[in-house]
């Protein structure tokens, strides 16, 4: 932050009022008594007083009055960094609760496209127009307990610091209440596996994963089933199905709609990965998998 403080002067160079070498100074004549009354200065000085005293004593005082009106260096400083951190700490808080939010990937259920500590940020604003399209990567509450209760870890301060900081949105959230997968199957969309090829199939058509997004050497699905997703629900399913305790594992709990997720529950679809830097990315929807999936046999959620 620049230094404001002025110089102790007041900068203005100072008018030289003596006489000029040995110059010859004309004698004027003695006044009269009348003339006395005249001869008074037009600027209003007193006799003998030299007409600039009052301008330099003028400027004198507006440096002082300056010097005085200086705020502070330092605690101007403290001042205005503890704004700018309020500042920041509510755009991120209402950027957060409004357009995106971040979080970071605590396992390799979705490798290849996620990588394990990858930092991605979710859009937020999504959601909110309506249902998500098929192939979208999807963030969402574990409402339906696919996770073991997190147990109370009583963490210190940086801790606490750190949840703090993630809850206004300046850090990752890096809760394992939260749950990232890919959506499969939409509202009224009947999901199976698998085909002759061993391909996930939804509403007949068959998907081609391998090469858009599936790990390398992961079976589409090593479970068969045949599902039809509710109004307002998705299947989602990781990338690394080896390795994605996803909708298949709670089959089991359809009848509870347990093995769906419910729109309410998603906070945003995940759409870059911020870091580390040399994984930055944006995250597209494999539009082509999916685009020649027949309409679903009801209605939109």
């Amino acid at each position: 932050m620049a230094d404001r403080t002025q110089p102790a002067g007041d900068g203005v160079p100072q008018e030289n009022h003596g006489v000029p070498g040995d110059a010859a100074v004309p004698v004027p004549a003695a006044p009269t008594a009348d003339a006395e009354h005249s001869a008074a200065p037009l600027d209003g000085t007193e006799d003998g007083q030299d007409p600039a005293s009052p301008r330099r004593g003028g400027r004198r005082s507006a440096g002082g009055r300056s010097r005085k009106q200086r705020p502070d260096t330092f605690w101007g400083s403290v001042r205005e960094i503890l704004l700018v951190l309020v500042w920041a700490v509510l755009i991120a808080f209402v950027v957060k609760t409004l357009l995106v939010r971040g979080f970071y990937i605590p396992s390799g259920s979705m490798e290849n496209t996620l990588q394990l500590n990858d930092r991605i940020f979710v859009n937020v604003v999504e959601p909110t127009f309506g249902p998500l399209e098929r192939g979208d990567i999807v963030v969402f509450e574990d409402a339906k307990g696919w996770l073991p209760p997190q147990p109370d870890s009583g963490g210190g301060p940086t801790d606490a610091l750190y949840d703090a900081l993630a809850f206004v949105g300046v850090l990752p959230d890096r809760t394992d209440q939260h749950l990232i997968k890919r959506v499969i199957g939409v509202g009224g969309d009947t999901v199976a596996c698998c085909d002759a090829s061993g391909r996930v199939t939804v509403n007949g058509e068959a998907l081609e994963e391998r090469d858009a997004y599936l790990f390398p050497g992961s079976a589409p699905s090593e479970l068969e089933f045949e599902v039809q997703v509710p109004e307002n629900h998705y299947f989602v399913l990781g990338d690394h199905r080896d390795a994605s305790a996803d909708a298949r594992v709670h089959l089991a709990e359809i009848a509870e709609n347990g093995a769906f997720i419910s729109h309410d529950d998603v906070v945003g679809t995940a759409f870059v990965i911020a870091w580390p830097l040399d994984r930055f990315q944006l995250l597209q929807n494999p539009d082509e998998v999916f685009e020649d999936v027949p309409d679903r046999s009801a209605g939109g959620s």
